[in-house]
């Protein structure tokens, strides 16, 4: 018996899922990445002999000295036993390369992960989702149609994925859930580190709404800035189409958008104004041949027409709730509301100092904040900070 062996032996007596326990232990042996995984795996013709292999046929096959040492001592079985009951701990699963639980859509990309830490529920991997990404310093108007846009999106059936950043990310899971929808978060942390810190409640209404949380790396891993790009195949992988809503030219979402193509997976763009820096990138994907997007049925309508009836019956379009436009409605509000309304718009924010001086020979102070509140009340407006107002969408 090699050395590690009779260690090996007692892991497994220890959990109930040997090839969980396998896979978590090449994901974890010091030198072995992704795809150097899968090769050793294909070299040895399955992953149960690559643990069988001594000191001398791994160093064969090709893999560095210190990954060999720890796959033959069974230090890296070691290091997955531990895991295994971090996991636990922090209420997460375990899905393993070839498990049939692991989604399909991910494991047709090039460098799909060894493993996916789960939290919540697993099953929306393998449903049909659409990514939505964008900047974390959207304007008024990204917000606006990220929300929308993913809220319309999910009232069809479709799993909105993100990435829990700041700004678009945010936006698009907060619209799911305003629709009683489902959302994946892939993170660039461990499942058990959220990141942004001020995201944490958003995590936990995923969760309790019947989303999930999900990550390749180990429990642990906290906020590395060379994790987000690699994270951001998984969101692409994991989804039919990516949804490009703001992005300035440098930014991790045009690492998203390549990666979709790279997966041969549909590109969608919400156009921006050209003079705004946010706008470069779904603006550039429109000149590329992205499909360019202003409301829900941009992205339903290039959905095959098979997916598209397993998601919602036939004329269930044409009962829809008000969906997500370029431009508001203003019917069924009141004479100062509508005054209001037509001065707000959806990508610059109006100091309320400024709507008073424009409307007071008309409309008094107090009736002006009196319409702001129920124009709030009523979803047609939003308020941000220092008393600035949008449209909502």
């Amino acid at each position: 018996m090699r050395p590690g062996a009779a260690h090996a032996e007692n892991l497994e007596n220890k959990t109930n899922d040997r090839p969980t326990l396998l896979w978590l232990a090449l994901s974890l042996t010091p030198g072995l990445g992704p795809t150097r995984v899968r090769r050793l795996v294909e070299h040895f013709g399955g992953i149960e002999a690559v643990f069988q292999a001594s000191l001398t046929e791994l160093e064969a096959a090709g893999i560095q000295a210190v990954s060999a040492q720890s796959l033959a001592t069974g230090q890296s079985l070691e290091l997955a036993q531990e895991e295994i009951v971090r996991a636990s701990a922090a209420g997460a699963q375990v899905i393993p390369f070839d498990s049939p639980a692991y989604p399909q859509q991910l494991r047709q990309i090039y460098d799909p992960p060894v493993n996916l830490y789960v939290r919540g529920n697993a099953d929306l991997l393998s449903q049909p989702g659409i990514a939505v990404v964008g900047t974390r310093h959207p304007t008024p108007y990204g917000t606006g149609m990220a929300e929308r846009l993913a809220s319309d999106l999910s009232r069809h059936g479709l799993c909105i994925i993100s990435g829990l950043a700041r700004g678009v990310d945010s936006a698009a899971h907060r619209g799911t859930l305003a629709a009683k929808g489902k959302t994946v978060a892939v993170f660039g942390t461990s499942v058990d580190v959220v990141y942004p810190k001020e995201n944490s409640r958003l995590a936990d209404q995923i969760l309790s709404t019947g989303g999930a949380l999900i990550s390749e790396f180990p429990l642990g891993t906290f906020a590395a800035p060379q994790n987000f790009p690699i994270r951001n195949r998984i969101i692409s992988g994991l989804s039919i189409g990516v949804l490009v809503v703001e992005a300035a030219e440098y930014s991790g979402t045009r690492v998203t958008a390549r990666c979709a193509l790279e997966q041969n997976r549909d590109v969608f763009a919400v156009p921006g104004n050209v003079t705004n820096k946010n706008s470069w990138g779904p603006n550039t994907l429109i000149k590329q041949g992205a499909k360019l997007v202003a409301t829900w049925e941009d992205v339903w309508e290039e959905l095959p027409s098979e997916l598209r009836l397993s998601l919602a019956p036939p004329g269930d379009e044409s009962s829809s709730p008000s969906t997500a436009s370029l431009f508001g409605e203003d019917t069924d509000l009141g004479p100062h509301e509508k005054k209001i309304f037509a001065l707000l718009k959806a990508d610059e924010a109006i100091h309320i100092d400024d709507i008073v001086e424009r409307l007071e020979p008309q409309v008094s102070s107090s009736e002006i904040f009196a319409a702001l509140f129920e124009l709030e009340l009523a979803g047609k407006i939003r308020q941000l900070p220092g008393k600035n107002f949008v449209r909502s969408f």
